[in-house]
């Protein structure tokens, strides 16, 4: 794991250990939320937290299919089957914006990754992302940002029933203060 850290650019200022590790968290608790209580889904679903950025490492753009070849990289250490494989792979490409999960896992892991939007530290994440998106070249300026955030927030769904229950309200109050 540190030498993976290592190679983490520092320009990665919002795809880093702590979105990682965030992701893991709001995970397991939409998980619970959900219903999920099988080891063996919620195996899969944090598998695929901890390696659903990992190709940030190697590349900034297509990332999700860079994440999947080094999950699979790694997966002769987990014992999984060939199924168990594809459900990681599917559900790190769940995460491809603009999302589209199609099962409950997925719909799972893509308000897990967006967790952050309906939040208290919803400016203050936002601001790593921004000077990550400045550095990258993804918006030119301050104006820039404002906009692709307002047209984010507006267009953003949460697809779980406790994500849209817990997190939907400040999601719309954050949208608000940034109109």
């Amino acid at each position: 794991m540190l030498k993976a850290l290592e190679g983490l650019s520092p320009h990665l200022t919002y795809h880093s250990v702590d979105h990682t590790l965030d992701v893991v968290r709001e995970s397991e608790r939409i998980a619970a939320e959900e219903g999920i209580s099988g080891d063996g889904d919620l195996f899969l679903l944090k598998v695929a937290a901890l390696y659903h950025d990992t190709g940030f490492l190697e590349t900034y753009a297509g990332h999700e299919e860079r994440s999947c070849e080094i999950f699979m990289r790694d997966a002769v250490h987990f014992g999984l089957t060939d199924a168990e494989k594809d459900s990681v792979k599917a559900l790190i490409m769940a995460t491809r914006v603009p999302q589209k999960p199609s099962t409950l896992l997925e719909r799972i892991i893509c308000d897990a990754d967006l967790d952050y939007l309906g939040r208290s530290d919803f400016l203050d994440i936002g601001a790593r992302l921004k000077q990550e998106f400045l550095h990258y070249h993804i918006v030119k300026d301050d104006q820039d940002w404002e906009r692709l955030q307002l047209q984010f927030l507006k267009n953003h769904r949460y697809h779980t029933a406790s994500s849209q229950r817990l997190r939907e309200p400040l999601k719309q109050h954050n949208y608000q203060q940034l109109l």
